[in-house]
């Protein structure tokens, strides 16, 4: 029996200042480097949820909604909201704030599938989450849909696989 385990202890919260070997040419940060944030902070609250090895299967978007400035701070927040059987679903948000004014913008929204694997590399279990709060049982009960808008999306992609590979 692998347990339950409340969304609550899988919380990472991570929090960098923006600087500018971080921003594009329009003194923002580069979308590919809030990426690698957002699979690191991911990452990390799938071990704390499943104190196991694990490996990102699918990114399902990352939906840039406001630009973060040089200059500001970046927050991420992740938690695991919903999970099968190997598989765990990371709930990821982005804020921004401007550190002189105070000033805070939701960024980014993000929800990526890691799954654990043991000391072979094959997928094992992991605990069952338990949403506590407004947000995270909303979240958990949205993510059935969005599991199987994945396992499509995957089965489309193994299609477009097998039709593009290299010969």
């Amino acid at each position: 029996m692998v347990g339950s385990k409340y969304c609550s202890e899988s919380l990472v919260v991570k929090t960098s200042i923006v600087f500018p070997t971080d921003t594009n040419t329009y003194g923002t940060l580069f979308g590919g480097k809030l990426m690698a944030y957002i699979d690191d902070t991911a990452a990390i609250a799938a071990m704390r949820h499943a104190r196991k090895h694990i490996v990102t299967a699918s990114t399902d978007s990352v939906d840039f909604l406001h630009p973060i400035q040089e200059g500001n701070s970046v927050c991420l927040e992740a938690f695991v909201t919903y999970t099968g059987t190997s598989s765990m679903e990371v709930f990821v948000k982005v804020t921004s704030e401007d550190l002189l004014s105070g000033e805070k913008h939701l960024c980014a929204l993000s929800f990526l599938t890691m799954v654990a694997i043991d000391e072979h590399g094959k997928p094992t279990a992991v605990p069952q989450v338990v949403p506590q709060t407004e947000e995270e049982i909303s979240l958990f009960e949205s993510g059935k849909v969005r599991a199987q808008m994945r396992r499509n999306r995957k089965a489309e992609t193994q299609e477009l696989a097998r039709k593009y590979k290299s010969k």
